[in-house]
């Protein structure tokens, strides 16, 4: 997530939390820092910031938005690429993105009941990735889908 992105953000959670039911404007956030912490910067540093023009913050200005907003000082970068805030172990980030395809692809066969349960199956499992290449196996080697199908599911049409 940008900086940007995060401040903007925290304008929309900090209108719901005054009880406005809106984001609090960049000019309300301006007159409020004023107003509560007695000190201020202009309306078009805030929305430079937003836009991605000013990609970064002066410690001042730092200070004084992660008081307002209640937030640590951290929190108001741009986050690095393939940073998360999930708690997740390395393989369910590098499996992410593969079990997220196989739920689309899920999707798209809802009419197909028991291809739907295989892919979703495929997702939920710990090893996704794994039980792929051994799919892949299992097609290279020679009449064997057949015969483990005969075996694992005999009634299959």
């Amino acid at each position: 997530m940008t900086l940007g992105e995060k401040v903007r953000s925290l304008r929309k959670v900090e209108g719901e939390l005054r009880g406005l039911g809106r984001e609090l404007s960049q000019q309300e956030v301006v007159r409020a820092i004023r107003h509560e912490l007695g000190a201020s910067f202009s309306q078009s540093y805030l929305s430079q910031v937003e836009s991605g023009a000013r990609p970064h913050l002066t410690h001042h200005t730092r200070q004084l938005l992660a008081r307002f907003f209640k937030v640590h000082p951290g929190y108001l970068v741009t986050d690095p690429p393939g940073f998360h805030t999930e708690l997740t172990s390395d393989l369910r980030t590098s499996e992410g993105p593969l079990d997220d395809w196989l739920r689309k692809g899920a999707e798209q066969f809802v009419g197909d009941i028991e291809l739907t349960g295989a892919l979703l199956k495929l997702a939920d499992h710990a090893d996704s990735r794994k039980c792929l290449l051994l799919l892949g196996a299992i097609v290279e080697t020679p009449d064997l889908v057949d015969r483990l199908l005969d075996a694992l599911k005999p009634v299959i049409s």
